[in-house]
């Protein structure tokens, strides 16, 4: 089974919620704008969740509004007060210039500043409000600043690192909620059930939340808007939602939230939700795992001041992407930082923001779980964590007993031809000499055991840093059959296949998404079956 362990990213949904959400699309299907006795009961579960939503959130007073998720409600919050600060503007009022925004804060929240402050002709100043080493907020830089803010933007807890953001602290240096002449958002994305944000007590204006991030599914989320905080619609139109957000509402994604909610509320009736001293002992012993797997770890955020379900390391010497890759060949899935931006090689802004150095930004590695997950899978991720550092502790004794240097294949080839899993069928069906070659590397075929293949079928471990390294005639391959390359994801395999077309075979293959878009269930791993 998969670990994961990326639940800052996304979580899966929770069972209760799925139920929710089926049982709205089969049976609550009806339009809540409707007054028919279909439509009365979309409303009254719409209602529940909302009032659940409140209790969850300790909110008696102001709006909270089914969004998409977190982002609608960023640009929502955004818009609502840079209108609110260009009327005021208008009407001969001073206000402040500068629309402030935590450093390490999501690229959703500048990108939003920067987009409305432009279409709105505002003219404001964006500034990044510095963090120190520990990932929290200057506050004596705030307080310097807040007289001249119109809008400042922070988080409840960061979605890399987990550091809690001190928000009674932030609160104080905007001066209180009668000292304040601007407006505060916080993205309580990943505080949802894991703190207690005091909205109102805190004066805050507006607050979104994401339902993804806490077991309900993708596209349903909240905006939580203060009694008294100006609001201007993003999406007008047919009045739902008092006029404040139009469209049809997400039913079925209500439903699935307010399941969430609900378990949250009776975490005794549910038991499923852990408390916070639990979530810290779970915490504790992926660390121990850790540790002894990478000695020389690092933690990037201090654990005293992060969320008890989020470890954010670099391993000195130990690039992120081979241990992403080491993590994903055992099946569990981490990540090398926001997921929203994974897939862009370059160092954590984050990170950067807090002045840490080169190698801690690059390497870095996170590690989030979920707040239900229980003790046996805390145990099996603990178990895989250690199993990893064996397996590349051996992949470099390996190395250094036969040190080889990948090179990467130079000069002009054609592109490998790529098979799924019926054209492996058939080509195996009409080439019985087919060879299949596994391209991972050492720790990988370690830890992950390659499918069973057909019958009869030739595997040969040809690891790609060592076919990019020896010459061809050291390969050792029959030049005349078919050859298959494949990997964990597909882009060794084609590397792979790239270096044997251009080394003169001609009949080259690879597995089109490599292992990780093999049908499921994956066959047992047969090792007669490698030559």
């Amino acid at each position: 089974m998969d670990i994961y362990l990326d639940a800052n990213a996304t979580t899966p949904v929770l069972a209760q919620a799925r139920q929710a959400a089926l049982a709205a699309m089969a049976e609550d299907f009806g339009n809540p704008s409707s007054v028919h006795s279909t439509g009365l009961k979309a409303r009254a579960l719409m209602d529940a969740t909302r009032a659940r939503a409140r209790r969850v959130l300790g909110v008696q007073s102001g709006q909270l509004l089914f969004v998409s998720g977190a982002t609608e409600g960023i640009q929502t919050a955004v818009l609502s007060a840079l209108h609110a600060l260009r009327q005021r503007r208008a009407a001969g009022e001073a206000v402040g210039e500068l629309l402030l925004y935590g450093a390490t804060e999501h690229k959703a929240v500048p990108e939003a500043l920067r987009h409305w402050n432009d279409l709105l002709g505002l003219g404001c100043t964006l500034q990044a409000i510095p963090v120190g080493s520990d990932g929290r907020h200057d506050l004596d830089w705030l307080r310097a600043h807040a007289a001249r803010a119109g809008l400042v933007c922070t988080m409840a807890a960061n979605n890399e690192t987990g550091v809690v953001s001190d928000l009674v602290g932030i609160a104080a240096a905007l001066g209180g909620q009668t000292g304040r002449s601007g407006y505060w958002m916080v993205d309580g994305v990943q505080g949802l059930g894991k703190l207690d944000l005091h909205l109102q007590a805190l004066g805050i204006d507006y607050a979104p939340f994401s339902g993804h991030k806490l077991y309900a599914p993708k596209g349903i989320g909240l905006l939580y808007v203060r009694e008294g905080a100006p609001f201007t619609p993003l999406i007008a139109g047919g009045g739902q939602e008092g006029s404040l957000r139009s469209g049809t509402e997400n039913m079925s994604g209500i439903a699935a939230l307010g399941a969430v909610l609900a378990a949250l509320e009776d975490e005794e009736g549910q038991g499923c939700f852990r408390d916070g001293a639990t979530l810290q002992r779970f915490r504790l012993r992926l660390l121990e795992a850790l540790r002894a797997a990478f000695p020389e770890l690092v933690l990037n955020a201090p654990l005293e001041t992060s969320l008890p379900t989020t470890l954010n390391f670099a391993v000195p010497g130990t690039p992120s992407k081979l241990l992403l890759d080491l993590f994903d060949a055992a099946d569990v899935r981490v990540s090398g930082g926001s997921a929203c931006s994974a897939a862009k090689a370059a160092p954590s802004f984050v990170l950067e923001a807090m002045g840490l150095p080169a190698w801690q930004t690059a390497g870095a590695i996170r590690m989030s779980f979920g707040p239900v997950v229980d003790e046996g899978f805390i145990a099996e991720a603990c178990a895989r964590i250690r199993a990893c550092g064996e397996a590349l502790r051996v992949s470099r004794e390996a190395e250094e007993a036969a040190p080889v240097t990948a090179q990467a294949p130079a000069g002009a080839g054609e592109a490998p031809r790529v098979l799924d899993p019926k054209g492996l069928s058939e080509l195996l069906a009409g080439r019985p000499d087919t060879l299949l070659l596994d391209v991972r590397e050492l720790y990988e075929q370690r830890l992950t055991q390659a499918p069973r293949f057909e019958a009869g079928t030739r595997v040969l471990a040809m690891p790609l840093s060592r076919l990019l390294s020896e010459p061809p005639a050291q390969w050792g391959l029959p030049p005349a059959s078919a050859l298959v390359c494949f990997c964990r994801s597909g882009n060794r395999s084609a590397q792979a296949a790239l270096a044997l077309a251009r080394a003169g075979h001609a009949q080259v293959f690879t597995l089109a998404g490599g292992l990780a878009l093999w049908p499921r269930p994956e066959p047992s791993f047969d090792a007669a079956l490698y030559v």
